[in-house]
This record gives structure tokens, sequence and C-alpha cells, in this order.
């Protein structure tokens, strides 16, 4: 008899699959990426406002904070900001930030006029001012955790005719050598087995904004995972599941995966409980399927994964790709906690730019990645 429960209820669990949509996704994204949240990055509280953001989420869905009633593990670092002066001007053109140059993330603050020497095919400089102009044909920004003794900027070719001989600029920047970051970390708890865990992680932290008037939405990388993230939050705080499920909202990982290394130093719950970790970075798009990061080093998962995919016919393909640093898994697999890190392939190319927004991108397989997150998440159980 207790067979048959078990099947009517992993029944009903997937039937209750479906009432989570794409409009609980979107709005996450859309919300993720307003102006209100500046880039969720290092001016304008960007950050700050969105851990606050998310505690909030949790705390309504129901799931427990992780670090002794709190659901905020702190920690800082150091991080060159640009909250000022975002003034440029080459060849008499006054350029626009974000959309015809960005600075280099090191840049230091920078008051200067003059002109430039050509130093090969892309690079223009002032020696007597320390000014160099990169020429370039996509604008991707990144952050730097120390200042140069130069200022740099990337100029995109489009944006002006000929090559820079002249500039004017005003660019300032702040360096904080203890930024204040938190995770944002909770779980709901097993109803057998609640000292084993499966942990599904994300990034919430973007670049935040460069001067007064541009931001980085991030709509790809990561509002897309977060709000995957959250919608697999409320839906196992109303189902759930024999082992505990946690939800890691990670800072810090634009400048190098800090918030995750921070937790696999510090961690709330012990790693050897961990059954396995799930991290999604980059969920929007999904029209040529997706890259699972380590899918070598856990053979038989990925086959797991495969055949959840074959069953529920979810993504046109699940792409195999093994160990690599490039998101918020690897330190913990490199202290053995099995993990898979999934990125979806096709669609829209923005990224690190701020044409990364939520109008134009697709989430045209949310849902489907929601299910495959789920039904591996059963077999993981055993179920």
């Amino acid at each position: 008899m207790k067979k048959y429960i078990s099947l009517l209820l992993c029944c009903c669990s997937c039937m209750n699959i479906s009432a989570q949509d794409l409009a609980f996704g979107r709005k996450m994204v859309d919300t993720l990426t307003s102006p209100y949240f500046w880039g969720r990055g290092y001016t304008n509280d960007g950050m700050g406002k969105a851990a606050d953001f998310l505690q909030a989420q949790f705390k309504s869905y129901g799931l427990q904070p992780m670090n002794d009633g709190s659901y905020l593990q702190d920690f800082s670092y150091p991080i060159n900001t640009f909250p000022g002066k975002m003034e440029v001007t080459i060849n008499g053109k006054e350029l626009v930030p974000g959309k015809d140059f960005i600075v280099a993330p090191d840049t230091k603050g920078t008051r200067a006029e003059g002109e430039l020497i050509q130093k090969d095919s892309v690079n223009f400089i002032n020696s007597k001012e320390k000014f160099i102009v990169h020429m370039d044909d996509k604008l991707t920004m990144d952050l730097a955790q120390e200042v140069a003794p130069y200022a740099m900027i990337n100029v995109d070719k489009k944006s002006i005719t000929g090559n820079p001989v002249s500039f004017k600029i005003n660019i300032e920047n702040k360096f904080v050598k203890n930024f204040k970051a938190a995770n944002v970390c909770a779980f709901v708890k097993g109803t057998s087995k609640p000292d084993s865990f499966i942990f599904i992680t994300a990034h919430y932290d973007h670049l935040g904004g460069l001067g007064k008037d541009t931001y980085f939405p991030g709509a790809n990388d990561n509002a897309s995972g977060t709000s995957l993230l959250l919608n697999l939050a409320h839906y196992y705080a109303q189902h759930p599941q024999p082992y505990s499920i946690a939800f890691i909202c990670f800072a810090g990982e634009e400048p190098g995966l800090l918030g995750s290394k921070y937790y696999t130093e510090n961690p709330l719950v012990p790693l050897k409980r961990i059954r396995f970790l799930i991290n999604t970075d980059l969920a929007g798009t999904g029209e040529e399927g997706i890259t699972v990061v380590n899918a070598t080093e856990f053979p038989k998962e990925f086959a797991m994964m495969n055949a959840v995919n074959d069953q529920y016919k979810l993504l046109a393909k699940i792409n195999s790709r093994g160990k690599a640093a490039n998101s918020d898994h690897y330190f913990f697999t490199e202290k053995g906690v099995p993990a898979f890190f999934f990125y979806t392939l096709g669609g829209i190319k923005a990224y690190h730019d701020v044409f990364d927004k939520a109008a134009t991108l697709p989430m045209n397989e949310h849902e489907d990645l929601f299910k495959l997150i789920i039904h591996f998440n059963e077999k993981l159980m055993g179920r």
C-alpha cells in the first residue's frame, strides 16, 4: 500500500510542476534588472538592495534561514568602483558610457586632455597623462580589485570616425578596500533525511554602474539564474522533499567567485552533507540546449540528467563539458562536493554590456529547466 501511495504522491508532484509558469521567472528578471537595483553592484547600494530583496523573498516563501537565524552570510573584499563623473570626448565627439565606451576595470580617476599617439593598430596613448585608448569591436565590462597607475578606456570602433587623435576626459573612481557583501542562504528542511542536502545555487551580483547615468542590467548574467532559483525555492517550500533543499544566492561572483569561495571556507552546512550541488548561470536562452560543466567528473549523475531529459523531452540537447573554474560550483568541487554547473546555449549574445536587458531575453527554456532540475533531484534522492 505504501508503494502505491508513494507513486501517487510522485504523480501529484509532477502535475504541480506545470503550475510553475514562465510569468514567475520573467517577473523576477524584470525586477532584478530594474534601475532600483542598479546592476546589483557597487554603486547606489545595488548589491545591498538585491540581497535585501532576496532574503525577503525567501522569508515570504517560508524557507528557513541558514545562518543562525539570518539569511545573510556577510563578507567583504576590495573593489574599484565608478560612482561619479564619466565624461569622455574623443576627436571632439562626446561619447556615451556603456554604448560608446567603457573604462578598464582597474582604471584610476583622471581629469586631463591632450593628443594621442598611435602605439599599434588598436592602442593610442598619451604618456604624460598616463592615458590609453583601446579600440574594440565589442565592449565587455569587467571588475577589478585593484587600481592601476594609469587610466584606460575601451572605445567602440563604430563610435568615432578614423583613429583617435585627441581627448578630453573626466573620470572618477572610488576604491573601496572593504566592500561589504553577503551571500543569501536558506533551506527547506527534509521530511525524512534532513541531514542530507541538495544545494541549488546562483550568483545574484552583476557589474553595477558606470557613472551616474549608466548601469549594466545583467538579465542573462545572472538575473535569469537567480529567477530560476527563486522559482525552485517557491516550489520546494510548498513541496518539501525527503532531503533538505538549500538555496544560496552568491555575491561577489563577478570579481572572481568570491562569495562561493568564502562559503566553502566558512560553510553553514558541513560540505560532506551535500549530496549534490546544481549551479545555474546564464539561464535565459536555451534554444540550442545547455552545457553541463563537470559532466565528465560525475558521469553517473550526467547520465541521470540525460535520462530525465529524454523521458520528458525538455531540452534540445545537453552537452558534456569537463572541469572548469568558470562559476560558483568550482570551489565546492575542489573540496569534494559533487556539482554541476549548467548554462544555456543559443539566442542573444549580449554579455557584460548594457544590452543584456530583460526586454530582449527570451527565457524560452525557463520552464523546461525548472522541470529538469525537479526530476533530476528526484533521481538524486532515489525517488
